[in-house]
């Protein structure tokens, strides 16, 4: 027998299972709370597992109780094999049940608004006992949320070059940006404006740190005009849609949050030019992580949403 093969025979997966727990906590009194078990147990189970792979795991620090390389390298397996059992299971649930399920999302704001929630409706009217969990974070933070298995598949704009090897991209369709006011706003009767009549309009945009603050403020630069004095900043799509629908904000959004679910008929796309390249959408997914059938229904549930603006891309 291999010497791997020796190292993983004496393991236990509970033991696995502590070690993350202590790793999360960065405590093994922690540790042993959430597991609702004892300190000496949680201890019991770390030296048994240091002793099955010959190294030590972890190590205190001011911090608390950090993994030491060889606990990383370890908690990393051990990451992917408990996620390869759960998918294991939910795929073994479906093969019972084709109709129901789970499927793990995660995206920004925007796209949670948008098109994400025209394909969960879509989805749920075919599948009414799929259920859906959606994780909002910000487009820098949502690769991690892939990274660590948190979930199923990522619905993500704008991202370029996959620099990280691990991720696979699906792409969907390419969305331009568009200047945007409400359907009462004296704008909406006009046939051509230029960006530079609109800077002295109230303006409700994202800010500056935020993904699409930045594509503002490179709408205004490449322009030539000055960047206007924003009467309300936030990251809340919803917020800025309720402002435009007044009649008296302007701002700047992706064409698709305009599109889905069904339309917003409160708001209208202004005939301003958008010196902008249109943002690719897709989906991510991890490389060598097999997807549970749930997910990939989902896939092909948005491949079908995205249609009508995947044709306009070719």
């Amino acid at each position: 027998m291999k010497p791997s093969d020796r190292v993983a025979h004496r393991m236990k997966l509970r033991d696995l299972h502590v070690l993350m727990a202590v790793v999360q906590a960065r405590s093994m009194r922690k540790a042993a709370a959430q597991l609702n078990t004892t300190q000496p147990s949680i201890s019991r189970s770390i030296a048994e597992l240091e002793d099955a792979v010959g190294v030590r795991l972890l190590e205190r620090t001011q911090q608390g109780v950090e993994p030491t390389k060889y606990g990383h390298a370890l908690l990393e397996g051990g990451v992917a094999m408990f996620d390869d059992l759960r998918q294991a299971v939910r795929t073994i649930e479906f093969l019972a049940d084709p109709m129901a399920g789970e499927v793990r999302i995660a995206c920004n704001a925007s796209l949670a608004t948008s098109f994400l929630s025209a394909v969960i409706d879509r989805m749920s009217r075919r599948y009414p006992r799929i259920s859906f969990h959606v994780v909002i974070r910000e487009a820098e933070s949502l690769h991690r949320e892939l990274s660590d298995r948190n979930v199923d598949l990522l619905v993500a704009r704008g991202f370029g070059e996959l620099a990280d090897e691990r991720l696979v991209l699906d792409s969907l369709f390419d969305d331009p940006y568009v200047v945007v006011g409400g359907a009462q706003s004296p704008w909406v009767r006009r046939r051509r404006i230029e960006l530079a009549e609109l800077v002295n309009e109230p303006w409700t945009l994202s800010p500056p740190e935020n993904v699409l603050g930045v594509v503002a403020r490179e709408v205004f630069r490449a322009s030539g005009v000055d960047y206007p004095k924003v009467a309300v900043a936030t990251a809340a799509p919803e917020m800025r849609i309720s402002l435009l629908a007044t009649g008296r904000f302007l701002s700047i959004f992706p064409n698709s949050i305009l599109r889905f679910p069904s339309g917003r008929p409160e708001i209208r796309v202004l005939p301003v030019h958008v010196p902008a390249p249109p943002s690719p959408v897709g989906i991510v997914t991890l490389k060598n992580r097999t997807p549970s059938p749930v997910a990939r229904l989902f896939v092909e549930q948005a491949r079908e949403v995205a249609k009508p603006l995947s044709k306009k891309k070719r």
